[in-house]
């Protein structure tokens, strides 16, 4: 496959899952999410769109960098890994602010995390370079997690 096409599907899946993710959260955020107790440290609502734009950016070319390594089962098992996470993410958007389901969404949003964190070992093993892209992913969704539960337990 054509290198260009690969980085294109890279770069496109997150983005489209941003996409769909946006649609959970476009009749919830300015109704029902403003109205829920935050914690003092719950970021500014501007910040997430640029945070989210520049992850799904290093999540594409992250994958990128491992779809063009040499096959094995590394690779097969970090990228199934990596479509699983992506699907977490999907679905946090969809419970916390389609369902309006804080708690249910923490418990995705930590399962995410394990997923995110199986994916930056199992990249590093194959490109470290991969890996490292994720990094700010992994500490992002950290950081969401405990705002996540704040949200929940504040509510």
């Amino acid at each position: 496959m054509n290198n260009i096409f690969k980085l294109i599907i890279c770069l496109g899946l997150p983005q489209i899952v941003s996409f769909l993710g946006a649609l959970a959260t476009i009749s919830s955020v300015k109704t029902w999410y403003l109205t829920l107790n935050k914690p003092f440290f719950n970021p500014p609502s501007w910040i997430f769109g640029p945070v989210w734009t520049v992850l799904y950016l290093l999540m594409g070319l992250s994958s990128y960098y491992i779809w063009q390594k040499q096959e094995s089962y590394f690779k097969s098992k970090a990228l199934n890994h990596y479509l699983i996470q992506l699907f977490l993410n999907l679905t946090w958007s969809f419970v916390f602010f389609g369902l309006k389901s804080p708690i249910f969404a923490f418990i995705v949003i930590i399962v995410l995390l394990i997923y995110i964190f199986k994916c930056v070992i199992l990249f590093q093993k194959i490109d470290k370079k991969a890996s490292f892209l994720l990094y700010p992913y992994l500490v992002w969704v950290s950081f969401a997690s405990i705002l996540n539960f704040s949200i929940w337990y504040l509510n």
